[in-house]
């Protein structure tokens, strides 16, 4: 059996990772709450956002743990630019012993709005092509057409100055009188950074910059730097309460 393991905040790798168990069979595991080491597994495959031109702090959290014997394939998924985020995971892979036998990138809608918004005909646009990009993927590893990325420049100084940055994020983000109290910010954050204080939402200093509560949050009442300029988005391939399960 396939292990598929995921990180997702949005839901872009979690319909990456459907698809991979619609055809290459499989189970499917959400990153956070995964305690194994991929032994029960004939083959491991991640399916990962790039941040900061590197990794989810999950998936890094995750790669010492894992079965060095087992074949490891590594799905990527991007919004904006990769400079090099694959041939660091490849490298952090590597020192550790893992035995990954092949990486693939997948162009996906860019979910990090906080920065900035692109126009909804390109987010729609890429949606529209993802299917079938991911399908591309899938058969190179069904014909057994496995690649890894070649040397090249990495952004690794930067992207961990950003992830030791990440909490910031969770320090400004707010909560305006639209919150309805319905907790399910505090439910799905996969750091446990959202508590209930007094009767409101709170933020401890744990954020890792999923920016899931932001863009799931039904009343839009979570906030960024005192404004609400930004866009939100949900990936609506796949269902919105599937986002974080096991499947």
């Amino acid at each position: 059996m396939n292990g598929i393991l995921y990180f997702s905040s949005t839901g872009n790798s979690l319909q990456i990772a459907k698809q991979v168990k619609q055809k290459l069979g499989g189970d499917i595991f959400y990153i956070p709450n995964y305690t194994g080491t991929g032994t029960e597994f004939d083959k491991i495959i991640i399916v990962t956002p790039v941040y900061s031109f590197g990794m989810p702090k999950h998936v890094l959290d995750l790669l010492p743990k894992l079965d060095k014997t087992k074949k490891l394939i590594v799905i990527q998924n991007y919004g904006g630019m990769m400079l090099g985020a694959d041939y660091l995971f490849y490298q952090y892979a590597s020192r550790l012993g893992l035995n990954i036998v092949a990486m693939y990138k997948i162009k996906m809608p860019e979910n990090f709005t906080l920065v900035m918004s692109p126009p909804n005909f390109y987010t729609k646009r890429i949606l529209k092509l993802s299917e079938n990009r991911i399908s591309k993927v899938l058969d190179k590893i069904i014909n057994g057409k496995y690649t890894l990325p070649k040397r090249k420049k990495t952004h690794e100084k930067t992207y961990l100055k950003n992830k030791d940055n990440w909490h910031l994020i969770g320090q400004r983000f707010s909560v305006t009188d639209a919150c309805i109290k319905c907790g399910k910010c505090v439910d799905l954050c996969p750091s446990h950074n959202i508590y209930l204080k007094d009767g409101k939402i709170a933020f401890k200093d744990d954020c890792v910059a999923c920016l899931g509560c932001f863009h799931r949050c039904p009343a839009k009442a979570i906030i960024y730097n005192n404004k609400d300029n930004k866009k939100r988005y949900i990936n609506p391939n796949v269902p919105e309460n599937e986002i974080g399960k096991d499947l």
